[in-house]
C-alpha cells in the first residue's frame, strides 16, 4: 500500500478513506495471526469482508455521489478531489482481495488438518463431485431460476450483493447469455457424505460447478459467478417528509430503504477473468473497468460462523476463545437498583461487566410506583429487546414513556421502524429526532418522586442499548442520581421535542451546540500549561479538521498527547515540529473497541457517544458526560493505562502512515484479556 501514500498523506493529515482501509487491513491481520484460535481467525475473515462490503456501499457510494453532484469538492485536509479518492480506493482494493484470498487458502489448510475440509471447485475430487452433483439436483435445482437473455427475456436487474451465475452460451449457432440467481432459501454451506471426515462445500461453489447444466442444448463458452454491490448512500430530510409524506418521517425512511436495491452499481465481483462476460456486464451496469474485482476464494464468508457445529465439543473449545460471562459489580442486586443508584453512581464496563444491572433498573422502573417518567434515545437494538419489553410494560403500567427512535441508523432502519410501531401501540410517545440531525446520543432519563421530592436517575453511555453488542463491544456506562445531570437529562429531551438546539447545559456537552466548544476549551487549558499539559483520548475515529488542528497546536506547545483510535485516524504523528508530541495507537482484538473517553490533565474527564468526526460534532446530536465520581475516574484512568501498555493486540501509527506492532518490552499485555481477568470476580472498580 506504500505507493499510494503520497496522495493519501499530506502531513500532518491522512485521508479518511485510506485510513479506514488500513483499519480493515488490521482486522484481516487478526485472521492471519496464529496466536488467535482457528475458528476466531475464520470469523475475522468474515468480519473483514463484511466491513469491506459496507465501506464500498457507503463510502465509495457517497464519493461517487459527491463527484456527480459536487464536482468542485476538495477534501479539506489532503486536498484530494472525490475522483482522487475514488481512484485511490479502487487502486488499493485489489491488494486487499489478494490478501483475503491468501488468508482463506491458509485457513482452509488449517481447517482440513483440524478435521473439516472446505471443498472448492478447483480442488474437489471426482468422488466428492458426484455427491455434490446429487445434492445440487435434489436440493438446489428446485430453488434456482435460470433465464436466457434475449429479446423476449430482457436483462434482469442484479440485486445488491446477491450471488448470480452468468454464462456466455451458444445455441444453434447463435450466442446469448444465461443467468441463474442463487435461491434465497439455499444454505450457504452444505455437508457432503458421512463418516469421521467432515467435508463441506459452499453453495456458491455448487452453483458454479453445475449451474450450466440448467441450460440443456446450449454450449457453455464461458461462465462466472458474480456479485454486484449497489450504492447505499441516500439523503433523507424532514423537508422531504413534510412535502411528500404527510409530515411522517417514518414513511419517507421506509420508501428510501426500499429504494436501496435500485441504486447505481458501484462494484462488480467475479470469480473468473472472462473478458467477454466482463465487458458485457460493465456495459450493462454502467461501471468502469477498475470497479471490477476478481475473487479467488468466496464472495461471502458468513458461513464461517457455522463452522463450530462441525467440530466435537472438546475440539470446539480449543478452537475458540475461552467462554466468559460478564460479571455483576459487587454490591449490585436485582430488585434494588433504584435505591442503589440513589445512594451512589454505578459504573459498568461492557463486556467485562454485564448489561444486566441496566436492564434490571429499567424493569424495576416499569413497576416501581415512585417512577413517573422514562425517556430514552434509541439507535440500535437487539432482536427480542428486553429494553423494549421494559418500556412497553412501563407504558402499560401508566408511566409516561418517551422514546426518541433514530430511523436513520444505517441498515437498522427496518428494525427501528418495527420497534417504533410496537412502542406506539403500547402507549409510548415516539418521535424521530430533531430536524436533519441524527440522534446518536445514549441517554436514559428517569424521573421519580421520593420522600416528597423529585429525584432523577440518568444513564449515560458510549454504546447502544443492545443486549447482543454489549457482549461484543467495549463500552462504558455511568448511572447516576446527580441532580444537575438529571436536570440536564430532562432538559435534553424537552429540547429534542421542541427543536431547541442552542441550550447550554449544567454539566453535559451536547452537539451540535456545546460539544465541540467544550472539548476545544478543555484542550486549550492543557495548551496553556505547555510541557505540563496532557491530553489522553480514546475513540473510534478522528477526522474533524478543527479537532486535529487543535491537537497539532497542543503538540507544538509541548503538551503530551496520547490517542487510542480504533479505526480512522486522519492525524499523522511524529512530524517534526508539528506532531512529535503525539502518539497514536489502535487496538483490534477479540472485542470491538467502542468506548469514547476524553481526559485532560489529571482532572477533567468525559465519556461520550461521539467520535471526533465532523458528522458527530456538527451533524448529530451527541452527548459527553463528565465523570464526577473519583472511583470511576480512577478506574477509567487505570483502564487507559492498561490499554496504552498493550503490546499484543495494539498497533502504533508511524510517521510514514503505516501501522506497526508495539516493540516487546517486559510483560506481554493483551488489554482485553487483562480486563477479563480483572473483572472476573465481580469487581466494581479497578
Amino acid at each position: 500500500m506504500a505507493k499510494e501514500t503520497h496522495a493519501a498523506i499530506r502531513p500532518p493529515y491522512i485521508n479518511r478513506e485510506y485510513s479506514w482501509l488500513q483499519f480493515d487491513k488490521r482486522v484481516l491481520d487478526q485472521a492471519r495471526d496464529p496466536s488467535n484460535p482457528l475458528l476466531e481467525r475464520c470469523r475475522f475473515l468474515s468480519i473483514f469482508i463484511s466491513n469491506l462490503d459496507e465501506f464500498v456501499r457507503v463510502r465509495l457510494g457517497s464519493l461517487l455521489n459527491l463527484e456527480l453532484h459536487s464536482p468542485t469538492y476538495i477534501d479539506n485536509k489532503t486536498g484530494m478531489t472525490a475522483r482522487d479518492q475514488i481512484d485511490m480506493i479502487l487502486s488499493l482494493l485489489p491488494g486487499l482481495y489478494k490478501k483475503a484470498d491468501e488468508t482463506f487458502s491458509k485457513l482452509r489448510k488449517e481447517l482440513k488438518t483440524a478435521g473439516v475440509d472446505i471443498l472448492m471447485p478447483q480442488t474437489i475430487s471426482e468422488s466428492m463431485k458426484t455427491k455434490a452433483f446429487k445434492y445440487f439436483q435434489e436440493n438446489m435445482t428446485p430453488f434456482l431460476s435460470p433465464l436466457v437473455l434475449d429479446a423476449k427475456h430482457p436483462m434482469i436487474r442484479f440485486e445488491n450483493q446477491r450471488l448470480y451465475l452468468v454464462l456466455r452460451l451458444e445455441r444453434d449457432g447463435r450466442e446469448m447469455f444465461g443467468v441463474v440467481s442463487m435461491g434465497r432459501r439455499i444454505s450457504d454451506l452444505i455437508k457432503l457424505g458421512g463418516g469421521k471426515k467432515v467435508r463441506l462445500i459452499p453453495s456458491e461453489a455448487l452453483l458454479y460447478l453445475f449451474g450450466d447444466l440448467l441450460f440443456p442444448g446450449s454450449t457453455v463458452k464461458e461462465k462466472s459467478l458474480l456479485r454486484v454491490t449497489r450504492n447505499a448512500d441516500f439523503e433523507a430530510s424532514v423537508e422531504d417528509a413534510d412535502i411528500e409524506y404527510d409530515f411522517d418521517f417514518s414513511k419517507l425512511i421506509r420508501n428510501k430503504v426500499e429504494s436501496r436495491g435500485s441504486l447505481a452499481a458501484v462494484r462488480l465481483e467475479m470469480n473468473t477473468p472472462s473478458e467477454d462476460l466482463r465487458q458485457f456486464l460493465i456495459k450493462h451496469l454502467g461501471i468502469k473497468k477498475n470497479q471490477v474485482f476478481l475473487v479467488d476464494g468466496c464472495f461471502s464468508y458468513k458461513y464461517m460462523y457455522q463452522l463450530d457445529e462441525y467440530f466435537p465439543l472438546e475440539a470446539r473449545h480449543q478452537l475458540r476463545y475461552p467462554a466468559f460471562k460478564g460479571s455483576v459489580p459487587a454490591g449490585i442486586q436485582r430488585g434494588s437498583m433504584i435505591d442503589t443508584v440513589l445512594k451512589k453512581d454505578v459504573f459498568l464496563a461492557y463486556p467485562f461487566q454485564t448489561m444486566d444491572p441496566l436492564l434490571w433498573l429499567l424493569e424495576e422502573c416499569a413497576d416501581d410506583p415512585r417512577v413517573s417518567n422514562i425517556k430514552i434515545t434509541i439507535y440500535r437494538l437487539a432482536k427480542n429487546s428486553r429494553i423494549v419489553a421494559a418500556l412497553v410494560r412501563a407504558a402499560e403500567n401508566g408511566k409516561d414513556v418517551s422514546v426518541v427512535m433514530e430511523l436513520c441508523a444505517r441498515f437498522d432502519e427496518e428494525s427501528n421502524l418495527s420497534y417504533a410501531e410496537q412502542l406506539q401501540e403500547a402507549g409510548c410517545t415516539v418521535f424521530y429526532g430533531m430536524e436533519n440531525y441524527k440522534v446518536h446520543s445514549k441517554i436514559i432519563s428517569i424521573v421519580l418522586q421520593d420522600n416528597g421530592g423529585v429525584r432523577y436517575i440518568t444513564h449515560l453511555g458510549t454504546g447502544n442499548y443492545n443486549e447482543s453488542t454489549a457482549k461484543q463491544y467495549t463500552d462504558l456506562n455511568i448511572i447516576t442520581s446527580d441532580r444537575d445531570i438529571g436536570l440536564d437529562g430532562v432538559a435534553f429531551f424537552r429540547n429534542l421535542a421542541t427543536l431547541n438546539m442552542d441550550t447550554k447545559y449544567r454539566r453535559l456537552l451536547v452537539s451540535p451546540a456545546t460539544f465541540k466548544t467544550g472539548i476545544l476549551a478543555a484542550m486549550d487549558k492543557e495548551i496553556a500549561k505547555g510541557n505540563e499539559g496532557s491530553i489522553t483520548c480514546k475513540m473510534n475515529s478522528l477526522s474533524d479538521k478543527d479537532m486535529i488542528d487543535k491537537l497539532v497546536e497542543a503538540s507544538k506547545a509541548g503538551v503530551k498527547v496520547k490517542l487510542l483510535i480504533r479505526g480512522i485516524a486522519c492525524l499523522l504523528p511524529g512530524v517534526p515540529e508539528l506532531t512529535d508530541n503525539i502518539m497514536i495507537m489502535s487496538i483490534v482484538g477479540r472485542f470491538l473497541e467502542h468506548s469514547r473517553i476524553y481526559s485532560f490533565g489529571s482532572g477533567e474527564m468525559y465519556i461520550s457517544s461521539a467520535d471526533l468526526m465532523t458528522r458527530n460534532i456538527d451533524r448529530r446530536v451527541e452527548i459527553a458526560t463528565p465523570v464526577l465520581d473519583p472511583k470511576i475516574k480512577h478506574t477509567i484512568l487505570k483502564m487507559l493505562d492498561i490499554m496504552f501498555r498493550d503490546n499484543v493486540k495494539a498497533r502504533i501509527l508511524l510517521g510514514d502512515g503505516r501501522y506497526a506492532t508495539v516493540p516487546e518490552s517486559g510483560e506481554h499485555i493483551d488489554s482485553q484479556e487483562k480486563f477479563l481477568e480483572l473483572y472476573r470476580n465481580g469487581k466494581a472498580y479497578l
